[in-house]
């Protein structure tokens, strides 16, 4: 009922063009001042009303007054998995999509570097940096050396239910994201190649030398 009547505060003030008194909605909605006061103050808070100036000063304390910030809800709920399954759909659509997905996921993961100062001096270093970036990420990754083979296992997807449909792009995008990363720091290794669900709970990236010639 709370959430209803603020709801119903923030009604009242975006139907009228000018502010409003406390009292004005109060009256307007016969509830006790202070319920209007309460509920008035949450609002200013989540940025969805403001307190403004009265435009005329007389004798005594000017009233209070209010409007609605004329703006999308920053309250209002989210739907981020479905705009990720119709990104990921209309790349899947796209010619070359395994290819585009790799670059989406390199040119983001270098532009969240963008300010990122370090420079890899060695492979084991490189590694640690990218066990540290995939931890940030969600993935539980974990570096393990296997018949001489350095690899990261990914024990968590964060995008799991769009891999499970998506495979084709999504994992492909973190073979980007990892690639991406240890070219912005001039990482002497790269990732040659991504294995999706080896084991129904571990997915493996297998890092080797990366042949591009270091930039100094």
């Amino acid at each position: 009922m709370s959430e209803g009547r603020r709801e119903d505060v923030l009604a009242m003030l975006r139907a009228k063009d000018e502010p409003m008194a406390i009292v004005e909605i109060a009256d307007e909605l016969d509830v006790h001042p202070n319920t209007v006061r309460f509920h008035l103050e949450n609002l200013v808070a989540e940025g969805r009303a403001e307190r403004v100036q009265p435009k005329r000063r007389g004798p005594g304390r000017p009233p209070q007054m209010f409007r609605a910030v004329h703006r999308m809800d920053p309250g209002g709920p989210r739907r981020y998995q479905e705009l990720a399954e119709i990104l990921v759909l209309g790349l899947a659509g796209q010619r070359n999509p395994v290819a585009k997905a790799v670059s989406a996921g390199r040119a983001w993961a270098r532009r969240i570097m963008a300010d990122d100062n370090r420079s890899a001096s060695g492979a084991r270093q490189s590694a640690r940096w990218l066990v540290k970036f995939l931890e940030e990420l969600g993935f539980a990754p974990q570096l393990r050396t296997v018949a001489g083979e350095q690899q990261v296992g990914l024990r968590h997807c964060p995008f799991l239910e769009l891999a499970d449909g998506g495979s084709d792009v999504v994992c492909p995008i973190h073979l980007g994201l990892m690639r991406g990363a240890l070219e912005a720091w001039n990482a002497p290794i790269t990732v040659d190649r991504l294995e999706p669900f080896v084991e129904p709970d571990l997915c493996l990236a297998h890092l080797g030398v990366n042949e591009v010639p270091r930039q100094e």
